[in-house]
């Protein structure tokens, strides 16, 4: 609906996975694994509102759909929004708090390099964005930090990123989910 998944789409494919756009509630059906791409949090959630996407997507992730989420889909995935609007709503399914582009703004952009659990050891390249700085983390497994804050985190089947892997042509992440989503919920 909004945001970079044409850039998800090439990645996945890349790691092998076949893809389809979601933009109803009949599109939530049968797929095996979901990507809330970066884009702008309050539109996204507005826009899934509108068609009447926002309440399947949370029954369906909250039953086990694998999720990527990176940049603003971790913001909608947050059960916190420590910046939102007051009547921004998300689906509060990952147990952390986030500030909206809380490493700056656009011109604030930057990489750096993250050591990412799983990648032996080899780093990735973190292409952050206008991205949330997670302010809290709860249950959810930190898999990677950066100064001192979470910016990769694990919760079951979902898999939430502060970060744009889909810019980096490394497929590393693409293809960790893609085999979180080939598993058995």
């Amino acid at each position: 609906m909004q945001g970079a998944f044409i850039e998800h789409v090439r990645a996945l494919e890349a790691a092998g996975a076949r893809t389809r756009l979601v933009r109803t509630r009949e599109d939530l059906e049968h797929l095996d694994g979901i990507v809330l791409p970066g884009g702008e949090s309050t539109t996204m959630t507005m826009l899934m509102e509108r068609v009447g996407l926002l309440e399947p997507l949370r029954e369906a992730i909250d039953h086990g759909l694998a999720t990527l989420a990176t940049c603003a889909g971790m913001i909608v995935l947050a059960r916190d929004i420590t910046d939102g609007m007051a009547d921004q709503k998300g689906l509060g399914l990952l147990d952390v708090s986030v500030r909206r582009n809380g490493y700056g703004r656009q011109v604030e952009s930057f990489e750096a390099p993250l050591h990412i659990d799983g990648m032996n050891g080899k780093e990735f390249p973190g292409v952050f964005i206008l991205s949330p700085l997670v302010e809290r983390a709860g249950d959810v497994k930190v898999m990677a930090t950066y100064e001192g804050h979470p910016v990769a985190v694990q919760h079951g089947r979902i898999l939430a990123l502060c970060f744009h892997p889909e810019l980096t042509g490394d497929l590393r992440l693409h293809r960790e989910f893609v085999r979180l989503a080939a598993e058995q919920s």
